[in-house]
């Protein structure tokens, strides 16, 4: 009877471990299949004429002919090292106020802050258009970088870093006559790379993909992002070689990627900083 119980577990226990990777090697085929696809395709041209396929670099040889990528990338790499700096600024300052801080209507004003996070981009792009083309900053990247340097992710998330911060430490600072700008910059600043390298990660990888806003406050080519300008990789008609966009997509991953492949470490601790609180 002993043995039947120990065998029975013992077929449930790999059932399991079995199901686990099945269920693994599935949620990585639909992550990596399409990765795959776009990279097989871009390196197996079909010619329009002859409809014979070749394969080696000759899509990614297309684009670099086809497009300005160099000032497309120089653009997207401007706006979002600038984003991404003033993000963490921003969200830095922002947290500590409301984790430090106390003063009137503060819960209030923090629920209105998250709340900004429910409303979708297309409610807001208007308005934001609006006002960014009354300051004279249309069809230029600081109408793209500016309205993006608050952050309400960022604030969320830097709040729960200082608030797992001794508040000693602050206190200290202030009777050695530290005041608050000080007490910021040279106590509580230092101590949060890893809540700061989060914010940052987070908002290269979303500006660097960013299509829509580029869409809306861009008109001249000479400052469309990498994004928008592969668009016209697809031609007038969408008649433009396959391979050659989605070379373009593969080309526009790598930075991305890069910053993902270095950033792990960082965003593991900015992701489990103050979990207890």
């Amino acid at each position: 009877m002993t043995t039947t119980v120990v065998t029975k577990r013992s077929w449930l226990y790999t059932l399991g471990t079995g199901g686990k990777f099945a269920l693994l090697g599935l949620a990585a085929l639909l992550t990596l299949g399409p990765v795959v696809w776009t990279l097989i395709t871009a390196m197996s041209p079909t010619d329009s004429v002859t409809q014979e396929v070749s394969v080696g670099f000759g899509a990614f040889a297309d684009v670099f002919a086809k497009i300005p990528i160099w000032l497309y990338a120089w653009n997207s790499a401007l706006v979002v090292l600038l984003v991404a700096a003033g993000q963490m600024l921003s969200a830095a300052m922002a947290g500590y106020v409301f984790a430090k801080y106390e003063f009137r209507h503060k819960k209030l004003m923090f629920a209105l802050i998250l709340a900004t996070m429910m409303v979708p981009l297309q409610v807001t792009i208007v308005p934001v258009f609006m006002l960014v083309r009354g300051m004279g900053l249309a069809d230029t990247l600081l109408a793209l970088i500016v309205p993006a340097l608050p952050t309400a992710f960022g604030t969320f998330l830097m709040r729960q870093y200082f608030m797992g911060i001794p508040t000693e430490l602050g206190e200290a600072a202030e009777l050695d006559g530290a005041g608050p700008w000080r007490t910021f910059f040279g106590v509580y600043l230092p101590l949060a790379p890893p809540g700061l390298a989060i914010v940052g990660i987070l908002a290269f990888n979303y500006h660097w993909n960013e299509f829509f806003r580029p869409l809306i406050m861009t008109i001249s080519d000479q400052n469309f992002t990498l994004p928008l300008g592969l668009v016209t990789l697809q031609g007038n008609l969408g008649t433009g070689s396959v391979s050659t966009v989605l070379a373009g997509v593969i080309l526009s991953m790598i930075p991305a990627l890069l910053v993902f492949f270095f950033g792990q470490k960082p965003l593991r601790e900015g992701l489990t900083a103050g979990v207890g609180k």
